[in-house]
């Protein structure tokens, strides 16, 4: 088992248990990459990162502040 470094919620991990197969998270979207902290790999529960996916994706759906001023 893993431990979300963002929660730090138990969650199994293919490549980190050694378990046949690719990880659950080389289904989701390659948005974001993998955090390193203390140089390893920090990965994070199928719940955080999809809603980490989901908070970049509406920011870049936002459009540009306006940079023009009018006067």
């Amino acid at each position: 088992m893993s431990t979300c470094s963002r929660c730090g919620a138990q969650f199994g991990c293919a490549m980190a248990d050694g378990t046949p197969g690719p990880c659950w998270c080389t289904e989701m979207p390659p948005v974001v990459a993998v955090p390193v902290e203390g140089g390893a790999a920090a990965c994070w529960c199928p719940a955080c990162l999809k809603a980490h996916i989901e908070a970049r994706k509406n920011s870049m759906d936002q459009p540009a502040p306006d940079s023009y001023s009018r006067s």
